[in-house]
């Protein structure tokens, strides 16, 4: 029997000498040294899965778990899915174990009670988890979506008063514009009698993009009319991240952006990219050439739009925003802000359409505001005077909320009301669709009743059972933006148009970025008599 030294030479066809045997034996050592390094990463990876295992053994599953996928052909982002949750919810209320695979568990937290601990968590304790967001970095960079650490607490402080009160105002006037642009082109295609019906997604998309777009960079695109670059450019990039989490080999960025769809990202992150930087730099020269005050004089009268407010924001030490910063946040605002105020807005469109009986109480809400009024526009202290809308608005929040879940991944173990402990490392789902739909908090959940948001009536449960714009120290710094614009837009179309369902187009719920429908929500549009 050769030595192994000997063999290896042999093998190689090299003649034997003092120092080859010396090369191979130091090579065989590290070789040795290395797959032993390697056997102990493996031993502790599997130990820490089994020692994970056993402590989430306490958590439970639902039945039909497959032993290579899990549960993921349980919970499919189709009408199916959301039904077969609502099935697990009558069962398991507060938390659930959930697998993708077989090695990575997921725990699915379904109650008020089991989400506050995490969602009340600091962003260091329980981040947003990368995996699921990580597809949006190249398109938003490190805007308040993706950012973590100082620097989330930074922008987070420095946005905040770009959604005070005394900014949102002027952007009423907006809102009205951009629903009056919408109920226009209404009008002029029923007036041709191809159409009775509209997809709500597709058409209150565009509105809310309109309306961004002013408010954001003051901007008119006159995208409710015509498509223009920047605004298909959102579109797309929309749908094609949502297209990128079907397809797993394209979760590598190697491989993805070789593909046709790689290039098409790329190409409309540059689109988006390029218009928001050229708005960002030609606004900064101008504040430098003039100066702060001369600048802010010349807005007098006009409307401070997102990038003005971000553009004078400084921190405690003095220090701006940098233009990166400030195209991340826009790009962000402009993504977030569209895309999930659509949703809401379709859904509240589409319940009110279902229940004539409400629409007719809003409507009829709406009608005594506008009472001895020649102007058909609502102003920031109307939103008040508009009780009940805002209880079909947040009604059907609750029944769709515009996204479904979101993620955190624990960096410290997290301690559950009765005992239990959520394990370091673990991703957990706070189902926002599984707390709305939980029956112990929402009795008859799925039952479409405004009243449960009666502020007149005293409502006893935790104020985590209705989030769908989160809550926490990460919750959606644009919900008031977003709920004055859905509440104009609600009041107004209600106010000049009749809804019904279209019954020849099934709906059927479809949670992507934001919860949409296979197939659009198209509504019946039956324009009504001018006031008199």
């Amino acid at each position: 029997m050769l030595p192994i030294t000997d063999y290896v030479l042999y093998l190689l066809g090299l003649e034997k000498t003092a120092f080859r045997v010396y090369a191979v034996s130091t090579l065989l050592l590290f070789l040795l040294f290395f797959l032993f390094r390697l056997l102990l990463q493996v031993f502790k990876l599997c130990w820490d899965f089994r020692t994970t295992c056993r402590r989430l053994s306490c958590f439970p599953e639902p039945p039909g778990r497959h032993w290579l996928l899990g549960h993921v052909s349980m919970y499919l982002p189709n009408e199916k899915g959301l039904q077969n949750e609502k099935k697990v919810l009558d069962t398991m209320h507060h938390i659930v174990l959930a697998w993708v695979g077989p090695f990575l568990p997921l725990l699915v937290l379904v109650h008020p009670d089991y989400i506050k601990p995490v969602l009340g968590a600091s962003a260091a304790i329980a981040p947003k988890d990368e995996f699921f967001y990580s597809f949006l970095k190249p398109w938003l960079g490190d805007g308040l979506l993706l950012s973590k650490g100082n620097k989330w607490s930074r922008h987070r402080r420095l946005l905040t008063p770009a959604f005070h009160f005394d900014i949102l105002k002027p952007y009423m006037k907006i809102f009205n514009q951009s629903t009056d642009i919408m109920h226009a082109k209404w009008r002029r295609r029923l007036a041709e009698g191809s159409v009775t019906s509209f997809d709500m997604f597709e058409h209150v998309s565009l509105l809310t993009l309109d309306s961004l777009q002013k408010c954001v960079f003051s901007y008119n695109s006159d995208c409710q009319e015509r498509m223009s670059d920047y605004i298909s450019s959102i579109i797309e990039l929309s749908a094609l991240v949502v297209k990128r989490q079907y397809r797993l080999h394209h979760y590598l960025d190697f491989i993805y952006y070789f593909t046709a769809d790689g290039r098409r990202f790329r190409r409309a992150c540059d689109t988006v990219h390029k218009f928001t930087t050229e708005v960002i730099q030609e606004r900064r020269r101008a504040l430098h050439q003039q100066g702060a005050e001369a600048w802010l004089k010349a807005k007098q009268g006009k409307t401070l739009d997102f990038i003005d407010v971000l553009l004078l924001a400084k921190d405690e030490e003095g220090k701006e925003l940098s233009d990166e910063d400030i195209r991340a946040e826009a790009d962000t605002f402009m993504f977030e802000g569209h895309d999930t105020t659509s949703s809401g807005l379709s859904w509240a469109l589409f319940n009110l359409a279902k229940y004539p009986e409400y629409q007719e109480k809003c409507r009829k809400e709406i009608q005594e505001v506008m009472k001895g009024r020649e102007l058909e526009e609502l102003d920031w202290d109307d939103l008040t005077q508009l009780p009940f809308t805002t209880m079909c608005i947040k009604e059907s929040l609750r029944q769709f909320p515009p996204v479904t879940l979101i993620s955190r991944r624990c960096t410290e173990d997290i301690k559950l009301p009765d005992g239990r402990i959520i394990p370091k490392g673990i991703i957990c789902l706070l189902s926002i669709y599984g707390t709305h739909y939980n029956p112990l908090v929402w009795p008859d959940s799925k039952v479409y009743n405004p009243y449960r948001f009666d502020p007149d009536i005293p409502q006893q449960r935790s104020p985590l059972a209705f989030v769908p714009f989160s809550a926490g120290p990460r919750n959606c710094i644009g919900q008031s933006f977003a709920l004055a614009e859905m509440r104009v837009v609600v009041a107004l179309t209600l106010l000049r148009f009749r809804l019904s369902v279209d019954r020849t187009h099934k709906v059927r719920r479809k949670p992507e970025l934001i919860l949409r429908t296979e197939n659009g929500l198209w509504l019946n549009v039956e324009p009504l008599p001018p006031r008199a």
